[in-house]
């Protein structure tokens, strides 16, 4: 078809055309006249004024697409679906939903996020709990600073967790020291209540010292059934001759699996990433009175999730009274609790 008939035809049509459609045509051929006259470097650049005028015609009437020379039919309907989406978010975003917690509430969560930056969303949730706050640990996320958590295994996890009550560990762990030496330090702990029985320091530990810390942690009759060790030589043959005099049952792990002693394994790794990672050692009187100070705040004051949120020594819930912060280990750490 020839250009001449072509026109005939599109006037031909035209006459079958609404005004409102006309009208409507006749603004569109308009602007993209008015587009093509201010384009710069030889590039039609659109605003969102653009954009939304396109956007107001096609929706007047729609069969408006076929006029639209300077850019797709396709752009212009995902331009009107982009304003769609954006106006019912504005248009929703205040309509009730879950209300607010109390201002004081939040800038607690927020105290306690920047006074312990090693804190995730679980510690400090188990932390309000204590003082008589409910709430989801998703809210507390919501209004804290940061972080998230890792999970652990499965099976080893599960036979542990039946037999926690019957169960022990021990491992051994070196700290360095301003004098690039080498201390030695042993944490023993109940699988019960995650409870660590014993985080003491030598600077050379034997089979005679290894075997009189299993007495001290656990002295009397409350020695474990069963207690999980690595294959290191230092518990030797004196080591063994103790835990097996006490009734212990003695149950190495296999060579190069860390994660089937994995309880003990987690509670260093607290220990380094909670303390000792943040502190210089001087020398063993040092590390002795750091590990202490650790043990007694991860006994009696720390929460943990297998725990219900609750510390290896019980935490009585405190609902009345001004919220006191305790530092502990000069503030790297902080104890919360109610004064009447």
């Amino acid at each position: 078809m020839g250009p001449f008939p072509q026109l005939l035809w599109i006037a031909f049509k035209n006459l079958f055309k609404s005004r409102r459609r006309l009208a409507t045509e006749n603004l569109v051929l308009r602007h993209q006249l008015n587009l093509a006259k201010r384009r710069l470097r030889k590039r039609i650049r659109l605003r969102g004024a653009d954009r939304a005028l396109f956007v107001w015609l096609y929706r007047r009437c729609p069969e408006v697409l076929t006029a639209v020379a300077i850019v797709r039919p396709k752009t212009i309907i995902r331009w009107h679906r982009m304003g769609f989406h954006a106006y019912w978010r504005w248009k929703s975003k205040n309509c009730g939903g879950r209300p607010r917690i109390e201002r004081e509430l939040r800038n607690l969560i927020r105290r306690m996020c920047a006074e312990n930056p090693l804190w995730g969303a679980p510690r400090i949730h188990g932390e309000l709990l204590k003082l008589g706050f409910t709430m989801a640990q998703s809210t507390v996320a919501k209004y804290m600073l940061r972080r998230s958590t890792i999970g652990g295994g499965q099976s080893w996890k599960t036979f542990l967790h039946n037999q926690a009550g019957s169960i022990a560990s021990v491992d051994l762990f070196t700290v360095p020291t301003i004098w690039f030496e080498q201390l030695y330090a042993i944490v023993v702990l109940n699988h019960a209540r995650r409870m660590i029985v014993c985080l003491t320091v030598t600077d050379h530990p034997t089979a005679i010292w290894l075997a009189q810390q299993i007495t001290e942690a656990f002295p009397w009759d409350s020695a474990p059934r069963f207690l999980i060790r690595d294959n290191d030589v230092k518990f030797g043959v004196a080591f063994k001759r103790r835990v097996n005099a006490m009734g212990i049952r003695d149950h190495p792990t296999s060579f190069r699996s860390p994660w089937q002693n994995g309880y003990c394994e987690r509670v260093i790794g607290t220990i380094r990433r909670e303390c000792l990672d943040h502190i210089i050692v001087v020398n063993e009187a040092h590390l002795r009175r750091v590990l202490s100070a650790y043990a007694r705040y991860y006994n009696g004051a720390r929460t943990h999730r297998s725990l219900a949120k609750d510390a290896p020594i019980h935490r009585p819930v405190a609902r009345l009274g001004i919220i006191h912060a305790h530092p502990v280990l000069g503030g790297l750490h902080h104890q919360y609790a109610r004064i009447e």
